[in-house]
């Protein structure tokens, strides 16, 4: 049953966007929010890493950890989401995360306003093979994320 215009996905459904080596599934985009929010599903496979440390200058985000744990930067604090931790994220602070972990890592993320579901759409059109920085800060520029590459990461 729906209520003006509700609905239910259950878990893992959605609009799949392969991007950044992630499972990112849009659950809820900024046309079924009346572009207040989007809410993404993103599995994170073990050992691997999320984005680059950077800045978003138009959203927030938050995390809920579903499974798994993941290791989050934000600015200058280090750390460790585990299940039914919350992370609020707010815009204008640098931050990345990661799986080091030997398990899959769920996490649900709220961004407001919506619209990075467009950001995601724009990295996953890329061309397969290496991941070639230059094209990626070009997307982030695009959407005001502000990639933030530490020496060596050229």
């Amino acid at each position: 049953m729906t209520l003006g215009g509700g609905y239910l996905l259950p878990s893992r459904e959605g609009t799949q966007i392969a991007a950044l080596g992630l499972g990112i599934t849009t659950k809820a985009d900024g046309k079924a929010t009346r572009d207040a929010y989007s809410l993404f599903e993103y599995a994170i496979p073990p050992e691997t890493d999320g984005p680059p440390l950077h800045t978003h200058t138009r959203e927030d985000e938050s995390f809920v950890c579903l499974a798994g744990r993941l290791d989050v930067t934000l600015g200058d604090q280090a750390y460790v989401l585990e299940l039914g931790d919350y992370l609020y994220l707010p815009r204008d602070v640098p931050h990345a995360f990661r799986n080091p972990y030997g398990e899959e890592s769920r996490v649900i993320s709220v961004v407001s306003p919506a619209g990075l579901e467009r950001y995601y759409q724009a990295l996953a059109e890329l061309p397969p093979g290496p991941k070639d920085l230059s094209k990626i800060k070009g997307i982030m520029d695009d959407f005001g994320i502000v990639l933030d590459l530490q020496p060596g990461e050229r």
